[in-house]
This record gives C-alpha cells, sequence and structure tokens, in this order.
C-alpha cells in the first residue's frame, strides 16, 4: 500500500511559479512510475505529467510543456511538480498518483492540492 501527500498549492498570480511536492509512503516508491493530475471545477480529471522509476522518461500534457517540469527523488520518496509561467486556466486541485506498473492504472492517489492562478 502507498500513501500519497501532496502540498504547495496555493495562490499566485498568473506568470508566477508554484512548486508542488508528493510524499510517498512505502519501500516500493523507487520502483513505481508517478503522475501528476489535476481537476478543474466542472471538469473532468486530466493528465498532467508523468515520470517513469529511473527519472530519465517524462511525459506531459500539451497545454503544459515547457512550463511545467516533473521530478522525483527515489532517497527520499519525493516527487515533484515545478510550475512556471502559470496561467489562470491551470487553476485546480493537483493530484499525485502512484502505479505499481506501466501496465496499471494509476492505483494510488493523494487528497489534492489546490492551485489557483489569478490574472
Amino acid at each position: 500500500q502507498v500513501q500519497l501527500v501532496e502540498s504547495g498549492g496555493g495562490l499566485v498570480q498568473a506568470g508566477g511559479s508554484l512548486r508542488l511536492s508528493c510524499a510517498a509512503s512505502g519501500r516500493a516508491f523507487s520502483s513505481y512510475p508517478m503522475g501528476w493530475f489535476r481537476q478543474a471545477p466542472g471538469k473532468e480529471r486530466e493528465f498532467v505529467a508523468s515520470i517513469r522509476s529511473n527519472s530519465v522518461i517524462t511525459s506531459y500534457a500539451d497545454s503544459v510543456k515547457g512550463r511545467f517540469s516533473i521530478s522525483r527523488d527515489n532517497a527520499k520518496n519525493l516527487v515533484y511538480l515545478q510550475m512556471n509561467s502559470l496561467k489562470p486556466e491551470d487553476t485546480a486541485v493537483y493530484y499525485c498518483a502512484a502505479r505499481r506498473s506501466l501496465t496499471r492504472d494509476y492505483e494510488y492517489w493523494g487528497q489534492g492540492t489546490q492551485v489557483t492562478v489569478s490574472s
């Protein structure tokens, strides 16, 4: 079982930056592919970014490419989402997620952290 706790959300002006953190429990964390998702009011949850266990391969939604960066520190059981050049449309609850392998759906989810970008 993996528990995920996000932090780092808040209110920021358009053009600003935030770094989200996701703290994971469990010894197998370093082998889990990880992802960030977000859900805006009235919209479905959407993929933001993902990172493989080896930190080499990452993937991003088109809407955040070039502005967001995902990384992980397996020694500390942490995953980060650096968000730069934030836009009002990035406003959402951001969720960290984990899965045991690439062949599985994301199985473990955090409680979410609110990011609000003002114009």
